[in-house]
């Protein structure tokens, strides 16, 4: 979770709390592959009527498309045999989300004992109008508390100062966080007169092992650039993360377009678990994120790099008329590269 004041702000290193992610405006992506744009945060669901009734009775998203993906090219893709994939997009705001169920395949749950600093943790940042309504009714729909109550960035840190935020589990135990920008700070799209509580999706975030390994990864292969960087702790941080002693390195990244990407170094305590090195795209804790870009070029990039194919290489998608291409980053995230849909 990092914030930036403005669109003109510059990286710069905080040695307090976190600067919340909310960096405005757009730019020319810095990587070999040219211009990406992350177009959607994908999960894995066990029971997608249960996961459609939360996220939109809960937390306002629409479901803008519901179909069924399956034969030899999606088998390809997510690397899953014999997969009959329910797939439904829902959208808040400007953003998407997209709800995976594997009907046939199944993968493994979440783990119970899953915590924030675990190498496989991966939520979405929602903007909220007003963070003591959304808190009141999240308490209100007993959703899984992550976080013992929102938290209030303190004064004394110009740019995280006034913004406030939660965390709090779906019904898979999916990681989400709800943020709210006091004036003059995040996205100015966040700051327009509305009813709505719940606004967008300001970011996604992933917990990484090492952040500049990763900047390998997310810059040169894939194209994202630096928006930020910060240096977060103190008691806020921790009550956040509900990890005692959490000390972050975040990074902030951004495409052409659509959600951020945020990198979450923990710097200390150094106890998360890696990610399974046998972890499928049917199992309920694997996320992806989905960016549309030269799908050619970015696979020669990751053959460059030697990064962990899911797909053997670019899929052609007949159904749809567009390629695709799954692979992982250095600690297991996957990302769907997508081209021509």
């Amino acid at each position: 979770m990092t914030t930036f004041a403005s669109p003109g702000f510059r990286a710069s290193r905080c040695l307090g709390l976190p600067l919340l992610a909310g960096f405005g405006g757009q730019a020319s992506a810095a990587g070999e592959p040219g211009m990406t744009a992350v177009e959607s945060v994908a999960m894995t669901v066990s029971d997608m009527d249960r996961s459609l009734r939360f996220y939109h009775d809960v937390l306002g998203f629409e479901a803008v498309s519901d179909m069924e993906k399956s034969g030899d090219d999606y088998e390809h893709l997510y690397g899953v045999f014999g997969a009959r994939v329910r797939l439904v997009t829902m959208r808040l705001g400007d953003e998407t989300l997209q709800l995976e169920q594997f009907l046939s395949s199944q993968g493994r749950p979440v783990p119970v004992d899953s915590r924030s600093n675990d190498g496989w943790f991966q939520h979405v940042a929602i903007i909220v109008s007003d963070m003591g309504r959304a808190y009141a009714w999240l308490r209100g729909h007993h959703v899984e508390q992550s976080s013992p109550a929102p938290q209030l960035l303190p004064a004394w840190n110009p740019n995280a100062g006034g913004i406030e935020a939660y965390y709090f589990r779906d019904p898979d135990g999916h990681n989400l966080e709800v943020l709210h920008f006091p004036s003059g700070k995040g996205d100015p799209k966040w700051q327009r007169p509305t009813q709505a509580l719940f606004l967008g999706i300001d970011h996604t975030a992933i917990v990484v092992g090492n952040t500049d390994e990763s900047l390998h990864y997310y810059q040169d292969a894939l194209g994202l650039h630096v928006a930020g960087n910060s240096e977060n702790f103190g008691p806020e941080q921790e009550r956040l993360n509900n990890v005692f002693g959490a000390r972050l390195r975040i990074t902030a990244l951004r495409g052409t377009a659509g959600p951020g990407v945020e990198l979450l170094e923990y710097l200390a305590p150094r106890t998360g678990r890696r990610m399974p090195v046998d972890t499928l795209e049917s199992d309920v804790w694997s996320w992806h994120i989905t960016m549309k870009m030269d799908v050619d070029v970015a696979d020669a990039a990751i053959r460059r790099g030697h990064y962990t194919y899911v797909s053997p290489g670019p899929v052609k998608l007949g159904d749809v008329g567009a390629t695709g291409l799954l692979v992982r980053d250095p600690d297991g995230h996957a990302a769907l590269l997508m081209q021509g849909q």
